[in-house]
This record gives C-alpha cells, structure tokens and sequence, in this order.
C-alpha cells in the first residue's frame, strides 16, 4: 500500500515526463477559475457583498477566457510569447468590458513562468512592465475608483507572480548547483581511487622488479660457477648449489609477502612478516658476498629510527644497485656501501669500481627508474653516474621523516 508522500513523488516524475500534459491541465484549471469569476457581480449582493451568478459574460469575454487558458499550454516552450498574449487579452478585456471578467489570472500565470525559466534582470524589467501596463489598463479605463480592491489586486498578483517565479527559479539554480557539485565530487573521488590504485600497482610492480632481479642475478651467479667447476671441484659445486637453494627460497619468500599484499583483508594467509630494511641490512650484504662480489660497509646511522617507507626504500636502493653491479659492473668488481645520517636525512651511497661498459647500470631496464620513483615518492632525490677513472656511483637522499600518508 503506497504511501502519500510516494503518490505525491510519483506524480511529480510523471509531471517531468510529460510536462505538456500538466500545461494542459493547468490551463484547463485557470479556464475554470476564470469562467466561475466571470459570474462572481462582486458588489451585487446584500451590504455590498459578492454575489455569485449576478452577471454573465459576454461572448468576447469567454473568446478572451479561452484564448488566455490555451495560450498557457505553451508556457514552457515560449515563456515570453505566452506572456504577451495573455497580457494582450488581459488589456482587450479591461479595454471591452466593464467590469471585465478576470482574464488576468492567465496573465498572473504566464507572469510567473517568465520569471522561473529566465533569469533576475529579465524578469524585473518584464515584471514591472506587465504591471504597470495591467494595473494602469485597470485604474484608467474601469467605472471604479483607481484605488478599489480590484484594481490593486492587479498589482499585488502580477507582484505575487514575478517574486513567486524569481524564488522558484533560485531554488532551483540552488539545488542544481548542489548537485553538480556532488556530482564533482563523486567524479573526483573515483578519480583519486584511480589515482592511488595507480600508485600501488607502480609500488608494487617496483617491489617485484627489486626482488626478481636480485635474486635471480645471484643464482644466475651461482649456477655459472657451479656449472665451471662440477668435474674438477664438486665440493665447490655443492656450495654454490646451495647459495642457489637458498637466494630461490629467499626470492620465493620475498614474493609471496609482495604478491600477499594482493589479498583481500579477509583472505586466512594474510603475510605476517614485517617489510625488509636496513636492520637486515647485513644479511643481504652477505648474499652478494656468498655471490663473489666483495662488499664493505660503513655506517654512521646507528641509533636513527627511520619510518617504515624510508627504511625500506632505502634497503631496496642497495639491493638494487648491487644488483646491478653484479650484472653489469663485471667480474673482478667491488663495492662499498655508506649509510650515513647527515641531519635531518639519510644518505645511502653506493660505489663500485666495475669496468666501465657505456650502459646503463641497470642495462636500460627499469631499476635506476624506480630507485628514482621510490626516492621522489619520499620526498628525497637520487643522483646515479658513472664515476670518474671506472665504475659508477649512485646515492640517495632520504628524509628522516616521511612525506605524511605514505604508504609503506
């Protein structure tokens, strides 16, 4: 069983569907008002009281009444055309007639269309010109006084009509622009979820660039060496074989934690490990180590607590630039890792000695590129080069206080 306040929603959209249908009810209800006060001989009863069916119209008043109605079914279309008509007829009426019936009410109506379908300066000047035309018609050519209370209540409805409209028309610019500015908001919050969504596929893509190549350079490393020495030293070839195992297990691990952060909060195998940094720092120095390439480290940092996006940032700029100069830096290569506080940032450097081979670092792949990212993400900034006599050098800049809402 619907409710009133449904009925009344419901009627409204069908009126915004069919808005010449509601036109054209309402001109029939402004007919019948018109005709029913065109038999009201207002002064005709006793003490000077209304008296309903002391006159009759005229044939030209019922042509005027009828020209008026119809004209108001094409109140939305041409506002202002309607309004001229039916003012037209007003006038003729006031012009033919004594007293005239009240073809006014189809000028009222056009009067209050104009004022809600334009805008503010448009509906005083139209405003005030149809009432001073219809008021004065009144007061200059009725055998009442220009005072009485028909004449003024031409003045108070063709008022009444232009502030109505004009209101109308401003709560509906009101609402409008509420809406639109919803509608702004929505758009701009699905475009910031884009953004972020974004965002995390980029820091993800750059974790899992970080991890592979690592590890897989060290056992593409290891597998070379114990492929070289199988039939002459195989305890040699045991060793590397189990660096294999253990940088597969290690990869294997860092990617099911990476590719978990992928899961829904819900899903029983959530990763529980925290997020590598610089507390691990010697492990991974050990694992290029066991690879063969000789590393040292020096470290002045000791006591500084780092926010979790800058420690593991800069953990992932060490594995990957000592990735790369494994990969790239040849053979006979060292390096020396600094990590230094200087301030209010760290400064995480670098060096090796490799020969110089006019590439890239990272052979033209992605690594220096999101070494770039995750250190402009934070706020820092990277140099990397090669560095005067061999080898190359890269160092980053980190804020010892993250950018706010960073993610980690």
């Amino acid at each position: 069983m619907t409710t009133l306040g449904e009925r009344f929603a419901r009627g409204r959209s069908w009126m915004r569907v069919h808005p010449l249908a509601f036109d054209a009810a309402l001109a029939l209800g402004v007919l019948v008002c018109m005709a029913a006060g065109s038999f009201v001989d207002r002064h005709g009863g006793p003490h000077g009281a209304p008296d309903f069916g002391g006159r009759t119209p005229g044939a030209s008043s019922v042509l005027l009444m009828l020209i008026g109605a119809a004209a108001l079914v094409l109140r939305r279309r041409k506002p202002l055309g309607v309004l001229l008509c039916t003012g037209v007829v007003t006038l003729v009426e006031h012009l033919a007639e004594d007293p005239p019936a009240p073809v006014a009410m189809s000028a009222v109506v056009a009067l209050y269309t104009v004022a809600s379908r334009t805008d503010r300066p448009t509906t005083w000047r139209v405003g005030l010109l149809t009432m001073t035309v219809l008021t004065g018609a009144a007061m200059l050519f009725g055998s009442a006084p220009w005072y009485s209370q028909e004449n003024l209540g031409v003045f108070a409805w063709t008022g009444m009509a232009a502030a109505a409209g004009d209101a109308v028309r401003s709560r509906r610019a009101f609402v409008d622009a509420i809406r639109e500015r919803a509608e702004r908001a929505e758009r701009t919050r699905e475009e910031e979820a884009r953004r972020r969504v974004a965002e995390e596929r980029l820091r993800i893509a750059r974790d899992l660039h970080d991890v592979v190549a690592h590890h897989i350079a060290l056992v593409n490393v290891q597998a070379g060496v114990a492929a070289h020495v199988m039939d002459k030293r195989p305890d040699q070839a045991k060793e590397a074989l189990a660096h294999v195992r253990e940088a597969s297990r290690s990869a294997l691990n860092e990617l099911r934690a990476t590719v978990g952060l992928l899961r829904q909060s819900g899903d029983p195998e959530a990763p529980t490990e925290p997020a590598p940094g610089l507390a691990v720092l010697d492990e991974l120095l050990d694992t290029f180590r066991h690879a063969g390439l000789p590393v040292q480290l020096a470290r002045t940092d000791q006591g500084t607590e780092l926010p979790a996006a800058v420690d593991l940032a800069a953990y992932r700029i060490i594995q990957e630039a000592l990735t790369n100069v494994r990969k790239h830096a040849g053979p006979d290569a060292r390096a020396e890792v600094s990590v230094v506080r200087v301030g209010r940032t760290v400064e995480v450097t670098v060096l090796d000695d490799g020969v110089p081979t006019g590439q890239p670092a990272d052979g033209g792949g992605h690594g220096l590129l999101g070494m770039r990212e995750r250190v402009t993400a934070l706020g820092g900034a990277l140099t990397a080069g090669p560095r005067y006599g061999g080898g190359f050098r890269v160092q980053a800049i980190l804020p010892v206080t993250a950018r706010t809402g960073e993610a980690t």
